[in-house]
């Protein structure tokens, strides 16, 4: 990004108008803090709290309208320059060569007056360089073909509308039954989470607070109700009821953000890569250049590995709005789904006969006797302090030893990597399973690396650098692991990456 001093106000374009209603709008979240206190500080004045909402709500609008009438962007030939400031302009100039990904997004607000936010992501590591909030949608499409002439040297015809006239078969696409199978897995408590914070922030506003909710269980006592008195099977009955309601509720949570985050979900083919569609209420479009996928990372878990689910996510130089390092490809797919679009992101399965090796397991006995070691010596020092009778460290000790060497095994257990001519593989995870492909000449640098155990036993583990992607071969013999780092940097250390 260059800064320089910003051009003439007469010079650009401005938003969209109707942005400033959509931004109003979805602004109105931040001042429910605000509009709360007010309500809460004026309740004993005659007036009562809409005057002070409607100067909070007038201050806001006003302040929104000077950052549209001062907001400018100029597409030149050689980058997109965006000015902007009140007292203060700054200007950002943003070469075409650098943006790596334009994402086009709808909310539900933008989506009802044809506006859409364009973003322009140049992988910096820090969200989106700048983005334009909001232009109309016909402006959005114009703006990504640019940068993709730009950048590709052809000129762009006009877009999408004539594509979107006769419409290809996707490469993916999620029908209802696969969007709530993909809710059913995504199991979430996070409603609570929100319901708690929003009853902390406004308990003044509800009837009762968590002291009354105290004071009617001792009402209760004093008045010889003991709920202690149930029977076993009573309470063990009102625990179950307790437990499918937080199940029945998860399930539920799941399916909703599920189908406001993927409904529609739509990947086609374009000439340089993937774009991807999807959101009910915010819909977002972006475009993923396949020469910028530097991974792909295969993703399930028991329960959907027996079912024959899949999630497959391409890693990319220019990842999500978000800061996300992936896209999104295929959230719940069968294996001979995902294969394709791997193959169309210029990566391969692992051969048929391809051999994973499994990370030696001394690695994992030494590390898992030190680990165990350590709770062991937590659990006695804690039945020291505390004053414990002698049998609870009998059963505690084994407890914390198994709750430290299960887990480890179960994950030494998944931990596999393999390397062929061109590709690299590496597995792990045993309750969320993972399989990352990378081609080799994406790898930015090789990491051989050794504590005082691994060194014992002449092993390392080999981390490789690539953009979006963490990739580590874990506990390989030391001569294996050179020998692997050799071939990497073989391959990797003559590309050029500026021409990836």
């Amino acid at each position: 990004m260059n800064d320089g001093a910003p051009a003439s106000l007469s010079t650009g374009q401005r938003l969209h108008p109707a942005g400033l209603l959509a931004g109003f709008v979805g602004g109105l979240p931040q001042l429910l803090f605000p509009g709360a206190a007010a309500v809460y500080g004026t309740r004993s004045s005659d007036l009562g709290a809409l005057p002070v909402i409607a100067g909070v709500l007038l201050i806001s609008l006003a302040f929104r309208w000077l950052r549209w009438l001062r907001f400018r962007y100029i597409t030149g030939p050689d980058d997109v320059r965006i000015e902007q400031g009140l007292i203060s302009r700054s200007a950002r100039s943003i070469p075409y060569d650098r943006i790596q990904d334009v994402s086009v997004e709808q909310r539900p607000i933008a989506r009802l007056l044809g506006i859409a936010e364009v973003r322009f992501d140049t992988g910096g590591g820090s969200g989106d360089e700048a983005s334009l909030a909001f232009v109309a949608l016909a402006e959005a499409q114009r703006l990504r073909e640019l940068v993709r002439a730009q950048q590709t040297g052809v000129v762009a015809a006009e877009p999408d509308d004539a594509a979107e006239a006769v419409p290809s078969a996707p490469i993916y696409a999620m029908d209802t039954r696969r969007l709530l199978t993909l809710g059913f897995y995504s199991f979430s408590l996070v409603i609570f989470a929100v319901l708690g914070g929003a009853a902390q922030q406004f308990d003044f506003l509800l009837p009762f607070g968590w002291s009354d909710l105290a004071q009617l269980w001792d009402t209760a006592e004093q008045r010889g109700v003991d709920l202690t008195q149930f029977s076993r099977s009573a309470q063990l009955g009102g625990a179950a009821l307790v437990l499918a309601a937080l199940v029945v509720i998860g399930i539920a949570t799941g399916i909703v953000r599920t189908v406001l985050a993927e409904y529609g979900f739509r990947l086609d083919r374009t000439p340089t890569g993937f774009r991807r569609r999807r959101g009910l209420l915010t819909r977002s479009d972006v475009v993923i250049p396949v020469a910028r996928v530097q991974a792909a990372r295969i993703t399930t878990g028991p329960l959907r590995k027996r079912c024959g689910w899949y999630a497959l996510h391409l890693v990319s130089l220019g990842g999500e709005g978000s800061g996300e390092a992936d896209h999104a490809a295929a959230p719940l797919a069968r294996l001979d789904e995902i294969w394709p679009i791997i193959a169309a992101a210029r990566l391969a399965p692992p051969a048929a006969g391809q051999v994973f090796h499994r990370a030696r397991s001394a690695a994992w006995i030494d590390g898992s006797l030190l680990a165990m070691g350590a709770a062991a010596l937590a659990g006695t020092s804690l039945w020291a302090v505390a004053g414990l009778p002698g049998w609870w460290i009998g059963l505690a000790g084994p407890a914390l030893v198994a709750l430290v060497a299960v887990p480890r095994g179960l994950g030494w257990w998944r931990t596999r990597y393999a390397v062929d001519a061109e590709q690299l593989y590496a597995r792990h995870g045993w309750w969320r399973q993972q399989q990352l492909i990378a081609r080799q000449v994406n790898v930015h640098s090789v990491s051989l690396t050794q504590g005082p155990l691994l060194r014992r036993r002449r092993l390392a583990n080999l981390d490789f650098g690539i953009a979006g992607a963490a990739l580590t071969f874990h506990a390989v013999p030391l001569e294996t692991a050179r020998a692997i780092r050799e071939q990497v940097l073989a391959l990797a250390a003559p590309v050029d990456f500026s021409e990836l």
